[in-house]
Order: structure tokens, then sequence, then C-alpha cells
């Protein structure tokens, strides 16, 4: 950080010494046991998030008609909670006892219960025992996977199908515990039609949040897209809250599932989470959750005895893996570069925070080190403001240019007022926290504070107004 001074580095926490968070992470795929979670445990909790997805596994659960062991998921649940974690569960997906194309499908992904009435009555059924089961564990589930995706599900998408589905489903997770929060829709993408169709149902009502995920390369869509969910919610139900339940980047090339076509980096990687993550929370959404925790199979197309089908590896992890012959991680699971900008970002985020408009500006400027060139202005950043839990305030900017494709790095300058601390800059990247020299702050003649020249990259820096901590 050219001209700055480095003072001191981000004190990361656990996930036992921060009370709230709205970051999370996902911790899915458990019920087709694509990675070995005790040795994982103990690694995320470090990260510092809070929220931790996972799949509840009806098929794995539930082996004899009827009989119901939820022993496995009893164990992630537990491990999680005592180490100061909150497990939220994606109730899904099918299950071949009771037929149909889960009989084919490597762990049912996708297979609705909806085509028979034994499919219906067994699913309402086990709801109801799951949320009953962990009442007093577990308070948030939410009802299948990217339902607006062939994929998740198989027999043929359908708006109707799935808020018919919805509003069954959230009322038995009610029958087994009146204080469950539901969280319904899990888009694979903000498609407004789909779910106002899938609202006719009376799926709006049955809800406390909408949850969604966006892969995209081009995360400039993500805050229009958030904006406009949030004014379709305000039609129907105004008490819905809005949660990014999965999103992330591969971390490498090569790879199997979304963005896979990327020129992706262990660097880019963590550009892409960082952007993501701001965005997600400058635009007040309940919590946000990265996808994932491991490097694993994506197992969406499997299909059963097929070992083949199911290795189709995805490397979105924060942690990293080795594969054996079944398609399970296996190693260390060695923390990527990725897990340490997560953890920095989510010591300084810990706590309740919320978004808020800052009184600061670009300012019109020259950059001598960078060849004269005029420093970065309005359209060419972007920009989120938060007051942070001990009363701070943080100033999140990049230049969203196309990361994949460059390493940006350039000069911006700010102006702003009625903020009285003098701001450190953060880059949650390696956690360094850096002093501004008075060298680079110029008072102008109505007591604004112009900061000449900091840096800009195309991932987001931040300036804190007061304690770090």
């Amino acid at each position: 950080m050219h001209r700055l001074n480095p003072i001191e580095k981000i004190k990361t926490k656990s996930a036992s010494e921060i009370t709230t968070s709205k970051l999370g992470i996902g911790f899915e795929k458990l019920d087709r046991d694509a990675f070995d979670p005790e040795k994982a445990y103990d690694k995320i909790s470090e990260i510092g998030v809070k929220w931790v997805r996972i799949q509840s596994g009806w098929q794995k659960t539930e082996k004899e008609k009827g009989v119901y062991d939820f022993a496995w998921l009893d164990s992630i649940v537990d491990n999680l909670l005592s180490r100061g974690m909150i497990p939220w569960m994606c109730v899904c997906y099918g299950n071949q006892i009771y037929g149909g194309l889960a009989v084919e499908n490597f762990g049912a992904v996708g297979c609705p219960p909806v085509l028979t009435e034994e499919q219906r009555e067994a699913w309402d059924n086990y709801c109801e025992a799951l949320a009953k089961h962990f009442f007093g564990r577990v308070t948030h589930f939410e009802v299948w996977n990217e339902p607006d995706g062939r994929y998740s599900w198989k027999h043929g998408v359908s708006a109707i199908e799935l808020g018919e589905f919805t509003v069954r489903t959230a009322r038995a997770l009610r029958r087994g515990n009146p204080e469950v929060y539901l969280i319904g829709g899990a888009l694979s993408r903000v498609n407004l039609p789909y779910l106002n169709q899938a609202f006719s149902t009376g799926m709006a009502e049955e809800l406390d949040a909408i949850s969604f995920h966006v892969y995209s390369f081009d995360d400039r869509k993500l805050a229009p897209s958030i904006a406009a969910l949030r004014a379709l919610l305000d039609r129907y139900n105004p008490a819905l809250e809005i949660i990014q339940g999965e999103s992330g980047a591969q971390s490498r090339p090569f790879g199997n599932g979304a963005l896979k076509d990327g020129a992706w980096t262990p660097r880019k990687q963590c550009k892409h989470l960082l952007r993501h993550i701001i965005i997600d929370l400058g635009m007040g959404v309940k919590f946000t959750s990265y996808f994932s925790a491991m490097d694993m199979m994506e197992a969406l197309r499997g299909k059963v005895g097929d070992k083949k089908s199911y290795q189709d590896f995805g490397y979105f992890g924060v942690l990293g893996a080795e594969f054996d012959e079944d398609g399970v991680a296996t190693g260390d699971y060695p923390p990527k570069p990725s897990y340490y900008a997560l953890s920095y970002l989510a010591s300084l985020f810990a706590g309740e925070i919320s978004p808020c408009t800052l009184p600061i500006l670009p300012e019109t400027d020259t950059a001598p080190h960078c060849g004269n060139i005029p420093t970065l202005s309005w359209g060419e950043i972007e920009s989120y403001g938060f007051r942070l839990a001990n009363g701070s305030y943080a100033y999140a900017y990049w230049a969203p240019v196309n990361h994949l494709t460059q390493d940006f790095e350039s000069a911006v300058s700010f102006c702003y007022a009625a903020l009285d601390e003098v701001p450190k800059l953060v880059d949650p990247m390696d956690g360094v926290v850096y002093e501004i020299p008075e060298g680079m702050m110029e008072r102008n003649a109505y007591g604004g504070i112009i900061l000449h020249r900091l840096p800009i990259r195309d991932y987001p820096l931040l300036l804190v107004f007061g304690n770090i901590e």
C-alpha cells in the first residue's frame, strides 16, 4: 500500500467469541457423505462465521418407512452448536423408498415428493418429526434447494407446484415446532416472475424469509437484483426478510458446477468472496452464506450405481481437499487464502452491524505515482457504508472491474464531513490495518477532510472511522 503505514492486523475471533453475526458458510452435502465433518468443525469455527447451512437428508434419515434415525444429523448439529455456530437446515431431498425418480438419482437429489399421495404424506410426517426432534437446537428451516432449476426439480420445474409444496411443508414443520423460522425460495437466481407465480398459492404468508443464490461473473447485477426482490416481497408480505443462502467462487479452473468456465485462482476467489459479501450486507440481507466450507463433489446429476456420474468436483471451498475413488473429500483440508479473508471480514463485522449511508464522496484529484492519471470517481467505484457493533463506521469501496481478467489497482480521493475520527484503512485480503499519514489528508475551507490518493483495488478496502475491535 503505497505511502500508508501498516500498524496492526485484525485480531480474528472464533465463532464462540462472537455473539451475533450476519456471516455464514455452507456445510452442505453431508447427506451424501461428501466429506468428513470431524476434520472440519474446528477449522470452520475458527473463521468466526455464525450461520452454518446444512441439509436434512431425508433419504439418509428414513431408510425404513416411518422409522427416523437422526443420529448422523444430531452429531452435526451438536458439534456446530458446541463450537458457537448456528446450524440452519435446508429440508431436502427425496427418498428412494417411496419410489419415483429418487430410485435412480444419487442421493435422491432434485426429486420432490409431490407425485403421489404416499410421497406427500411421508414427507409431511418426516418434516413434522424433524422439527420436533430438533426443537431447541435448530430454529431456521429452509424449504428445498434451487427448485427453479431442472437439476433440482427433475420432473419439470413448476412455480405453482413449488408454492403448494412450500405451503404444505411449512405447515408440517410448524406442527413439529410452532416456533420455527421458515425460509422459502432457495432460488438459483433472482427469478421474479417465477417467485411471483409461486406466491399466488399463498406461499408468502407462510414464511418468514425468502432465500436466493447468485452465482454470477458480473456482481454488478447483485444489488439491483436484491432491490427488485425486496420490492416484490413488499407487494405480498413486507415482513419477509431476505437471506443470501449460497454464493461463492472456485479457486482453480476446470472444476465443475457454477462459474466453472472462469480462469479462477485462489486470489480471484478471495476477491469474489469479499465483493459478494459486502454487497449482500450493504443491501441489508438478514445474513449471507458463503458456499462453501469444502471442496467437494457437485453431485447434482449423479446416478445410482455410476460413481463417475457424481465425481464432478467443485473447488468453492475455503478448505481444500483431495478425492478418493468414491468421490469423498480426503486429506487434511488445508485452508486457502479465502479462509483467512473470510475470517478477517467476519471479525471486523462481528456483532450487530447495519448498512448506512455515510457522508463521503469521491473527490477529483490526480495520482502522481500512477503517472498523473485522474483518480477514480463516481461511476468508477462501488461503495457501501456500515455502522459496526462497537459504534464505529466502515466505508467499503472498490473498482467493480472484471476481476477474472485483470489485477486492478489505482488511486481514489474522498472528501467527508461530520465524521470526527481520522480513519484507518483495512485490507481484508490479508487483515493488515494501515494508518493514513497526515501528508495524505487536507482540511478544506468548510472543515471537511479530503483524503488524497488512497489505494483502490478490484476488491473491497475499508475505511474505518473509530476502533477496529
